[in-house]
């Protein structure tokens, strides 16, 4: 029912309504509703917009393996207006979500190897996950991928790329 009125799905659009069937049920658990308020809370829909409180439900489905929870967590650890970031927890959430395949994790995990954000700088890792949210995501937001690769690329040795190429066709999603 929360995604029906927060669709507007055969009933009229209410974030309000949303939010109080979704509260239901991520109290029971459900990491989709969860989710959903995460993003309710973070971008101020049917409620005010609290980023503490968008960190907490995000936090309770990614911790269940939701990877759009895990990736929102990462991008809120680490571009929160207002907020100081922490880049060695938005890694942390955008592992998670990029083993899974989120080609929006992989491109915010390959920036941040390559600007040496929250883990060592690393060329070779960064050339790699920009690589694989290149090809999953045809080069769209939030990370221009292909753009970071080529400027990434600039800065390393035919080896390093070869390396970097060799651990893409290599990786495998986990489920």
């Amino acid at each position: 029912l929360g995604t029906l009125y927060a669709n507007g799905q055969g009933v009229p659009k209410d974030y309000a309504q949303a939010w109080q069937w979704w509260e239901k049920a991520a109290a029971q658990g459900d990491a989709n509703a969860q989710a959903a308020l995460g993003t309710l809370y973070d971008s101020g829909l049917g409620v005010p917009q609290d980023y503490a409180k968008a960190r907490e439900w995000y936090e309770q489905a990614a911790i269940q393996g939701h990877a759009d929870a895990q990736f929102n967590l990462g991008w809120l650890y680490a571009n929160v207006p207002g907020e100081s970031q922490d880049y060695a927890q938005a890694r942390e959430w955008f592992e998670k979500a990029a083993a899974q395949g989120d080609a929006n994790a992989q491109a915010n995990l390959g920036e941040l190897y390559a600007k040496g954000q929250g883990v060592p700088q690393d060329f070779v890792q960064a050339h790699m996950w920009l690589s694989l949210a290149a090809a999953a995501q045809g080069n769209k937001e939030p990370v221009d991928a292909l753009e970071l690769r080529h400027h990434v690329a600039k800065q390393m040795s035919p080896a390093q790329i070869a390396e970097a190429q060799k651990l893409a066709r290599e990786w495998k999603p986990k489920k």
